[in-house]
Formats: structure tokens, C-alpha cells, sequence
């Protein structure tokens, strides 16, 4: 299972970003949508898990605030703020969270914690990021995938 892992996307869909969308089983979105419209193309592409974030005001009130799936055997916590996940990461396997625009992959206490960074607008001088993950065997493999962008 082929899974695209974004969060932060705050209205703009790059061509780049679709195109991987595209190729890709499942979508996670770890928040920051700001536009039902967002969620209507992404929904065209895959299957979606998403979750509200600090940013998605009124129109997302329907979005859940933290999700658990499990998917080809590994179980994912989604939320958009690290800070708002709980201690107790029982049965979990990977934490996909966003709001800093950081990219990070990293594992602790048997979690692995990840932030696909922003694939929106450029904020903060960061890098425009988001994942590719494949699932084989209950086991889940991640690539950064850096987008181009235009310096500013």
C-alpha cells in the first residue's frame, strides 16, 4: 500500500504535490486544509484521513480533531499538533502530525513520529515538503520528497 503523508497545505495545492497524489493507495493530512475545496480535490485522488488544524476555521467543524486508522496492519494516530498527542500511544505505530512546517521522521519508544513539513505556501524559509510511504508486510518504509519552489 502506497500511502502520500501532507499536513499544512493552507489553501494551495501545488501541481508538483498532485502528482504524486496521483500515484498513491491513501492520503493522510495531518491539518491546515484552509479550504473545503482542498478537500474536495484531494478526495479525487485516494481515500482520505484528515484532520482539522489550527487554521481550518468554521467550514472544518465536521473534521475530527485526532484520528486512529489502521491500514495493511499498521495503525496510524493523526492529529495536527504534536503537543495534542497523548501519552498513552498504546497499539500505535506511527504518530503523523503537522503545525510546525518541519520535516521530521524519527522513531521513539518504538513510535515512529511523523511530520511531512508543509507542501503549501512557503512559510518560515522552510523547505516544501511532503512523504511517500509504502506499507509492505506491516512494515512501513518513508521518502522525503522535497517540492521545487520559487525563492523568495
Amino acid at each position: 500500500m502506497k500511502l502520500a503523508i501532507l499536513s499544512d497545505t493552507h489553501g494551495l495545492l501545488r501541481p508538483q504535490v498532485v502528482e504524486h497524489l496521483k500515484t498513491v493507495d491513501v492520503i493522510l493530512h495531518g491539518g491546515d486544509i484552509n479550504r473545503p475545496s482542498i478537500v474536495d480535490e484531494l478526495r479525487q485522488y485516494a481515500p482520505l484521513y484528515i484532520v482539522r488544524g489550527n487554521n481550518d476555521k468554521e467550514w472544518a467543524s465536521s473534521l475530527a480533531h485526532d484520528l486512529t486508522v489502521t491500514l495493511a496492519g499498521v495503525t496510524f494516530f493523526i492529529v495536527h499538533n504534536k503537543k495534542d498527542v497523548p501519552a498513552d500511544l498504546s497499539g500505535v505505530d506511527v504518530v503523523v502530525f503537522g503545525h510546525s512546517h518541519k520535516y521530521l521522521q524519527e522513531e521513539y519508544a518504538g513510535v515512529l513520529w511523523l511530520n511531512p513539513g508543509s507542501c503549501g505556501p512557503r512559510r518560515f524559509h522552510q523547505e516544501i515538503t511532503m512523504m511517500i510511504a509504502e506499507i509492505t508486510d506491516e512494515k512501513i518504509q518513508v521518502e522525503k520528497i522535497v517540492i521545487p519552489h520559487e525563492v523568495q
